[in-house]
């Protein structure tokens, strides 16, 4: 907040009234976070041609993202709040199942257009494990120092996603 408030030169009481409060100003970064970091990162998995090649792209420039910038990262906001805050906060959580909501429509959407001969409920059963994977990918992303441990790890999980299916 304090970034904030020298960036834009307005007082934190100021920033605040004009989103109606800290929780709306909170709110609101979702929407925001959604536009700036997720819809360029996921809309890879999201496109009419996704399949698990376009999966695997996903996890690399988010993985190359975090390198680039340092890691250990911050993690994902969304993550983060989902733990954090989520928790005792019934907005908050909306926000967050909002978003895990789209990440699972996202993959099971790759799925399908994967190679694989995939039911709807089939895929959309193996989504939700994506999105924990995801999930936690992005908590550990907090802890690493080498891209390579994530890479690793995505490597193995879609291997197994790739046995799953077959």
């Amino acid at each position: 907040m304090d970034d904030l408030v020298r960036a834009t030169e307005v007082s934190r009481h100021g920033i605040y009234a004009t989103f109606g409060g800290k929780g709306a100003l909170f709110l609101a970064c979702f929407d925001k976070y959604q536009e700036t970091v997720v819809t360029p990162a996921f809309g890879i998995v999201e496109s009419t041609d996704a399949n698990l090649q376009s999966v695997s792209e996903y996890f690399e420039r988010q993985i190359s993202l975090g390198e680039t910038a340092g890691l250990p990262g911050p993690g994902c906001f969304v993550v983060n709040s989902a733990t954090e805050v989520a928790p005792n906060d019934p907005a908050v959580a909306e926000k967050v199942a909002i978003h895990n909501d789209r990440l699972r429509l996202g993959f099971a959407h790759a799925l399908r257009g994967s190679a694989f001969d995939l039911d709807q409920d089939k895929a959309l059963e193996l989504a939700d494990v994506m999105v924990i994977f995801t999930n936690g990918l992005w908590t550990s992303s907090r802890n690493v120092t080498e891209g390579n441990v994530l890479r690793q790890a995505v490597a193995r999980f879609l291997n197994l996603l790739t046995e799953a299916m077959q």
